[in-house]
């Protein structure tokens, strides 16, 4: 892969770097086409009720398929006095930066699409412009619930940018480096989230609060607003904004895999069981552990209030990142 990056441009290189992008968008679309149907599977069993049985065989295992297909097969509705250009073009905003941080999250130390010096920086830079596609999409609408939806997402995830942000703050101060390889190298003995606890807590509720799932779905709430931002898309469209939301979670469960819990590395260093191809099972049962553990947060608890949301955002989080990037430096300095 290096070496790829390396060599002069050619046509060679650039279907290899198409061959990547497709297999990344279909191990993504794969990912988002069975993380729903296991959501489902696993929100029904903690609930005590039915998952898709019965679409597929004995476990529905074609649920999400069929549901995809009867998305694809709606009609397309756009409303007469909506903003062509922008209600065609709002999907798109927020589903390509979704994609695009995937480019540099490294699976294993072999296999990642792009290796660059400020891979975190990048991946923050990237995934807060889908908040630009949420705002137009509100917007363009022309609908009045659609835009307050669009403002209260624009709203919440300025708010919970911030300290997530901050939260990254010590990793970096414990390794110097922007590099996400870099940083998985970096817990080879030990992982972050025992060195980082706090900030590991502020990443995932930030984080949950960037995926817009419950508790701080506000910004697509059907009781309030109507189903927010999206109200007036439906068919391909709408779910564009669905998939959006699923390959972030795919995304950032595979960035908390990498921050905290030293990505591809043996759990235990002292059983010594890194190896050519245990890299990527080791990397797998983290990431499917954090997923399960989005998942488990939906269940469990119920939708904030606005208010409520913003008040913990501001006056809980960001001091308590403050306070975590104060700590990390004093340990730093004087253990390290």
């Amino acid at each position: 892969m290096d070496q790829l990056l390396q060599s002069p441009p050619g046509w060679s290189n650039f279907l290899t770097f198409m061959a990547l992008g497709s297999m990344m968008l279909t191990i993504t679309l794969g990912f988002v086409t069975y993380a729903i149907l296991a959501e489902r599977k696993i929100m029904g069993a903690m609930q005590l009720r039915h998952g898709p049985n019965q679409v597929g065989g004995r476990f529905g295992l074609l649920q999400t398929v069929a549901d995809i297909l009867k998305l694809l097969l709606k009609e397309d509705i756009r409303p007469a006095h909506a903003d062509r250009a922008l209600f065609i073009i709002a999907p798109i905003l927020t589903y390509v930066p979704a994609f695009l941080v995937i480019a540099v999250l490294p699976f294993t130390e072999a296999f990642h699409f792009a290796d660059i010096g400020i891979g975190l920086l990048y991946y923050i830079a990237i995934s807060g412009l889908s908040t630009i596609g949420i705002v137009t999409a509100g917007w363009a609408s022309n609908n009045k619930y659609a835009l307050m939806g669009g403002m209260r997402a624009a709203a919440q995830m300025i708010s919970y940018e911030i300290p997530l942000v901050m939260s990254v703050v010590g990793i970096i101060l414990f390794t110097g480096s922007l590099n996400l390889i870099d940083i998985v190298n970096a817990q080879e003995s030990l992982a972050f989230i025992f060195l980082q606890p706090i900030a590991f807590l502020i990443f995932f509720i930030a984080g949950t609060a960037e995926l817009n799932r419950t508790p701080f779905d506000l910004p697509e709430a059907e009781s309030e607003l109507v189903a927010g931002y999206h109200v007036e898309y439906s068919g391909f469209r709408f779910a564009f904004f669905m998939l959006s939301e699923y390959v972030y979670l795919f995304a950032i469960s595979a960035l908390i895999t990498i921050l905290f819990l030293g990505g591809w590395h043996d759990p235990i260093p002292y059983l010594e069981l890194d190896g050519p191809g245990l890299g990527a099972i080791w990397f797998s049962l983290k990431f499917i552990g954090v997923v399960f553990l989005f998942i488990w947060v939906r269940v469990s608890f119920p939708r904030l209030r606005a208010d409520q949301l913003m008040e913990f955002g501001w006056k809980v989080l960001l001091p308590v990142a403050l306070a975590n990037i104060f700590v990390s430096a004093v340990i730093k300095e004087f253990f390290f």
